[in-house]
């Protein structure tokens, strides 16, 4: 008998073992294989504004480079909020990833009281992808010629403001706008910026803010100014908001990857090797760039902390704002 409780006692304890060393080889194992299954990349927003094509292009990339499809899923609404919250709520195992602004990782903390993720706390940074300005436009027929055009009429009348949605930079940078120019207007918030811009082309909307710059380039909406402190390399003719008249007026609307908490470093490290890469690449610098992008690239670190950054910066913009979505 005290042989056999012997054997029991190390059987159990190599069992014991065992499952322990499985337990902690098989985030290394799955970050060996990884990706074995198509990726889903969540896009919270609709199909066609600036986030989508960003995705649809480095998505092209990263498939040669990874091996597998990257599958685009558009969860519009809410500022955002609704793609990120699923994405937050996401296996940990790098087959979910969502695109990020500095609407759904900075903004919607402050604006939306019972946000259902934390933009720290609820995912892992990936990388940055650049910054885009927000361009003050109008229809193409619009009276309003100038900023200064744009400010006069909101004097004097309630003008219409469109926006991709309540919370998004773009509402904000609308929100800032009226509180340094003190025009009037009515929020008009739409689920994206192709709905937002075709009602803005139709003349059923007076301005808003976007990052339309291949609508601007073919004529069919007019640019009165960049949100950003120097021109756009893509609008060379189109000022400044300072420029215009419109003391310190700076913002600038950034783009990342995020995957959700707990995603093993390895898996992070090799897709933000995987994003670099087409970053790095000259085709897709000039496909993105074609829509206003500025390539940055950089560690999840360095997107960890900017995250940290932005949410304090727009608390205060939010709070000065006085905007608020219940």
């Amino acid at each position: 008998m005290t042989f056999n409780k012997t054997i029991l006692r190390k059987t159990l304890a190599a069992l014991c073992c065992a499952v322990a060393g499985a337990a902690v080889s098989a985030p290394v194992l799955a970050a060996d294989t990884y990706p074995s299954n198509p990726v889903k990349w969540i896009v919270p927003f609709p199909a066609g504004g600036s986030t989508d094509i960003f995705a649809r292009v480095l998505g092209e990339s990263m498939q040669r480079e990874l091996g597998q499809p990257m599958v685009v899923d558009n969860r519009g609404g809410a500022g955002g909020g609704i793609g990120a919250a699923m994405a937050a709520n996401a296996a940990p195992d790098g087959y979910t990833i969502t695109s990020a602004t500095v609407s759904t990782h900075a903004i919607n903390a402050s604006l939306y009281p019972n946000l259902q993720y934390d933009p720290v706390k609820s995912f892992a940074p990936i990388i940055l992808l650049g910054y885009v300005p927000n361009v003050l436009v109008v229809n193409a027929d619009s009276a309003f010629k100038t900023v200064q055009d744009l400010i006069a009429a909101g004097k004097s009348r309630e003008l219409t403001f469109a926006s991709n949605g309540n919370g998004t930079s773009q509402h904000l940078t609308g929100e800032l706008f009226k509180k340094q120019t003190g025009i009037a207007f009515a929020h008009v918030p739409y689920r994206g910026s192709p709905q937002a811009l075709q009602d803005l082309m139709g003349g059923r909307v007076d301005f808003m803010f976007d990052q339309t710059f291949s609508l601007i380039q073919s004529g069919k909406v007019r640019a009165l100014a960049v949100s950003s402190d120097e021109r756009s390399p893509l609008l060379p003719d189109v000022p400044t908001l300072q420029e215009a008249g419109v003391k310190d007026f700076k913002v600038l609307s950034w783009h990342a990857l995020y995957a959700p908490a707990g995603t093993p470093d390895a898996i992070v490290t090799r897709l933000n090797g995987a994003v670099g890469k087409a970053l790095a690449d000259a085709g897709v610098r000039e496909r993105l760039g074609a829509q206003g992008l500025q390539v940055v690239g950089g560690t999840p670190q360095a997107l960890g902390e900017l995250t940290r950054v932005e949410m304090a910066r727009w608390a205060e913009v939010v709070k000065a704002s006085g905007a608020r979505m219940d």
